[in-house]
């Protein structure tokens, strides 16, 4: 049974399709980057898979079953431009947020879920500003409390939307850290890279997407020059033995 398996999904906007005809079986425990040019259907996909966008047609299971009978079993990192950061609340709030999906919005949390939202906190380095507004954070402390809540869940399976967008390399090495640190606990992670420069070496295997699913396998057999080629579709100019595209950012 695999953590995540999509048959024939279809996604639409407007009756103008964005994802079409995706099949996927996501392997156990497995460092998964999701990349492709902006507009490829990246973030649509992560989306699609948790319910938050309606599919036209396909299935999608999660360990065998429906999303909504799994949600305990989900960590979710959106992009950070999505999120209102003037939300009048503290980083450890948002942290003990991500232990709402096993304590109930209504109950209070207990000292044990506060402990584990410290706890996560000091995992990401950011211990300190736990009483701090987050409004009041840098773009990658906001995105280290992001993470930190999503380990506060607890989960089997992390999506994570562009966690590396506008970190500086402190974060990023931070990231990179941790999901070194879930990979050795079993997890499963898939995340939505933009930088092609670093893909094979942060993951363990790549999906390569451009609305259709272009190539998924282990890194080393997927990211190829031939299938960035009929990814990306533009100028690849080649730079060190790592491949760069126009406009890959999305």
């Amino acid at each position: 049974m695999f953590p995540v398996e999509l048959d024939n999904v279809t996604v639409a906007y407007h009756k103008k399709p964005v994802l079409q005809e995706i099949s996927l079986q996501v392997p156990e425990g497995k460092l998964i980057g999701i990349i492709g040019p902006n507009g490829a259907g990246k973030s649509t996909l992560i989306k699609t898979i948790l319910g938050l966008v309606p599919r036209a047609s396909g299935d999608i299971s999660i360990y065998g079953k429906d999303y909504k009978d799994q949600r305990t079993r989900i960590g979710y990192v959106p992009q950070r431009g999505s999120v209102d950061w003037d939300f009048p609340t503290s980083a450890l709030d948002v942290v003990l947020m991500g232990r709402y999906g096993r304590i109930g919005l209504l109950k209070r949390p207990k000292k044990t879920d506060v402990e584990m939202a410290k706890a996560a906190l000091e995992k990401v380095g950011m211990l300190d500003y736990a009483k701090r507004q987050i409004s009041q954070l840098s773009g990658g402390q906001q995105q280290r409390v992001f993470l930190a809540r999503a380990l506060c869940q607890d989960a089997d399976i992390y999506f994570m939307d562009e966690p590396f967008a506008g970190v500086d390399a402190a974060t990023e090495r931070a990231i990179m850290t941790l999901l070194a640190e879930l990979k050795e606990k079993g997890k499963t992670v898939l995340v939505v890279h933009h930088d092609l420069q670093t893909a094979e070496d942060y993951f363990d295997w790549i999906l390569l997407l451009h609305l259709r699913k272009i190539a998924f396998g282990p890194a080393e057999n997927v990211f190829t020059i031939e299938n960035l080629q009929k990814t990306y579709g533009g100028k690849l100019t080649f730079l060190k033995d790592k491949v760069l595209a126009e406009g890959q950012k999305g």
